[in-house]
């Protein structure tokens, strides 16, 4: 598509209340926003590994008028030293997304915003969930938010929306690359019951199995 085409493709676009709640799951998680123009305009970038395509497409799909191309495959080195395959794509740069990266992000690194409990819906529960949660271990019922990335205040700002506005019974858990949440297993059921109705079913396997009960019929 030539330049002239794509800048008259993005007078057009606005973003959708639903993608608006997808995006702040995506960036809590592996999402990134990136801007080429000091701040004027971002673009989201979603790169997940190969076993993850089917949410690729999904999330590509409901992005579609937003990019150009389809999800693509790359080979990504890793700390192991393996190759592993990826699979993602990137929006076109908009202002858009600016408020976002400017909620999100700090001197180019992720911060949780002041605002969060404005931001996070069950929607947006549900996709950070499928970007970047699981079970805690196969014989529990807890489930985990791999928040490493984030400081201590951070995650306990996140631990405490989690209670206040979802009533979930949630704790910052320590690990040695930072600090995880994790949701206790008598919040399963609330859990389920708020993300469970966008939760793709290829990511039911993040969701203990006493917890799939009450996962909608798909």
């Amino acid at each position: 598509m030539y330049s002239r085409e794509i800048e008259n493709k993005k007078k057009h676009l606005k973003l959708l209340e639903k993608q608006r709640e997808i995006l702040v799951g995506l960036i809590l998680g592996d999402g990134h926003l990136e801007t080429q123009n000091k701040g004027r305009t971002y673009r989201l970038k979603v790169e997940q590994c190969i076993e993850h395509a089917g949410y690729v497409n999904h999330l590509h799909e409901i992005f579609k008028d937003w990019v150009n191309s389809p999800p693509r495959v790359r080979l990504r080195s890793g700390k192991d030293g393996m190759n592993c395959e990826m699979i993602g794509f990137q929006t076109l740069s908009h202002a858009s997304f600016r408020f976002y990266a400017q909620q999100f992000y700090s001197n180019g690194k992720k911060k949780i915003p002041k605002m969060i409990n404005k931001l996070l819906t069950p929607k947006a529960l549900a996709y950070w969930f499928m970007d970047d949660g699981s079970m805690k271990w196969r014989s529990s019922r807890a489930v985990i938010f791999n928040t490493q990335g984030y400081c201590h205040d951070e995650v306990e700002k996140l631990v405490s929306v989690l209670k206040s506005q979802f009533i979930l019974d949630a704790s910052l858990r320590k690990q040695k690359e930072g600090p995880q949440i994790c949701i206790r297993g008598n919040s399963l059921e609330r859990f389920v019951t708020l993300v469970g109705p966008y939760l793709l079913k290829e990511m039911w396997y993040k969701i203990p199995e006493s917890g799939r009960t009450y996962l909608p019929k798909m």
